[in-house]
């Protein structure tokens, strides 16, 4: 499940993407417009930053903005530093993987299950860019919307 963290994240990676390529945004600016705890999004804004998805400027003059363009940041990478793994269970997971204590692994069909919704979920979200999500979002904006842009 995408907790909060998740959320807010790619909330705030779809602004700075909407933004004109280099302009730096305010953290402030990027919490009120997206009804997000300014705190929560600092400490955020700080994680993707060290994940190489942000570049901030200290200051006055100070913000965020994308550290590379919008089509190279893919969204399974994002909700992976932001919330973990992918997979709903641990055995089912390729980067955490834990072994379960309560079952066979070969037989067990619920990690059978679990490993195709892991599989869906990565085929999904490993090849779906913070661009694409950007502009589908704006192509459910209605029509007067977009024309005032």
């Amino acid at each position: 499940m995408l907790t909060k963290k998740g959320k807010y994240g790619l909330k705030a990676l779809i602004y700075l993407a909407q933004m004109p390529v280099g302009r730096l945004a305010f953290v402030n600016d990027i919490a009120v417009a997206n009804n997000i705890p300014k705190k929560f999004l600092e400490a955020i804004l700080g994680e993707l930053r060290n994940a190489g998805f942000l570049l901030s400027r200290k200051g006055k003059d100070g913000g965020y903005r994308l550290a590379k363009p919008a089509t190279e940041i893919k969204i399974g990478h994002v909700i992976r530093v932001l919330d973990g793994p992918l997979a709903p269970i641990a055995c089912a997971s390729r980067t955490q993987y834990k072994r379960c204590d309560d079952c066979d692994e070969v037989t067990c069909q619920v990690r059978h299950m679990m490993l195709e919704v892991r599989q869906a979920m990565s085929d999904l979200l490993d090849n779906r860019s913070l661009a694409s999500m950007r502009d589908s979002a704006n192509d459910d904006l209605p029509l007067i919307i977009k024309l005032d842009a």
